[in-house]
């Protein structure tokens, strides 16, 4: 695949290009663990911007499972996962549909010549009906994202997609030219970690929730100009991104 020129954008799934929602793992989880679903507890901290294994684990923990017996089930999620977003399509397009101007954006970024892919706490099958679902594939290069799938760290996941960029485009990953769009701390923390630039977009948390994290860019929505021209300037300028 010819490599096109405007550098590397990676999107967050759940928050940033479409609404988060918990009832996937919910189900996953209690039929994973042979729990009603009512006796699903989700653990006292934010679980948004971690990967999916680690959520499970930890929510079954906190619904009672062993230790052991959590760790176990792992092996069996993916695919009752996959059973459960297959058999879940209508209820997530009519549920999470994209948040406005989404779709706009990637058109305009694949315009101007990005690579487009993303770094996602969902395990790949997930993350895969989802975006096909909302209708938002078609110009993300999904065979270079990292996923929940390829590590429970998610602060691992950039080398992920820079071993998959450089072994599909031949080149390289530049993280200079390299820019993340997410929507929670997490994300910036992964972007800094990484030496990536971060776009943050308050569809969840608000300006004032996010601001002591230091994103380069923050944004209220996803408007394809703004957010193409902020990237412009990122990866065409003379500055390197900041650095944890």
């Amino acid at each position: 695949m010819e490599l096109q020129a405007g550098g590397l954008v990676v999107w967050d799934v759940d928050g940033t290009l479409i609404p988060a929602d918990l009832r996937w793992l919910r189900r996953a989880i209690s039929r994973t663990y042979r729990l009603d679903e009512a006796a699903v507890v989700f653990p006292g901290q934010k679980v948004h911007g971690y990967t999916d294994e680690s959520i499970v684990v930890d929510t079954a923990l906190a619904s009672g499972v062993s230790p052991a017996d959590a760790e176990n089930g792992i092996a069996e999620f993916p695919a009752i996962l996959a059973a459960v977003m297959e058999s879940g399509r209508d209820e997530l397009r009519q549920d999470q549909p994209p948040f406005p101007g989404a779709l706009a954006t990637i058109e305009e970024l694949h315009r101007r010549g990005f690579v487009q892919t993303v770094l996602t706490g969902n395990l790949r099958s997930a993350a895969e009906v989802k975006l096909d679902t909302a209708g938002l594939s078609e110009h993300l290069d999904l065979d270079v994202g990292g996923y929940g799938s390829d590590d429970r760290d998610r602060f691992r996941l950039p080398a992920v997609i820079g071993r998959r960029f450089t072994e599909k485009y031949g080149v390289p990953l530049e993280p200079r030219r390299t820019v993340v769009i997410g929507d929670a701390p997490n994300d910036i923390a992964c972007a800094r970690h990484a030496g990536f630039w971060a776009i943050v977009v308050t569809h969840r948390a608000t300006r004032d929730e996010l601001e002591p994290y230091d994103p380069d860019a923050l944004v209220d929505r996803l408007a394809p100009e703004t957010i193409a021209s902020l990237i412009d300037s990122f990866v065409n300028g003379d500055h390197m991104p900041p650095t944890s």
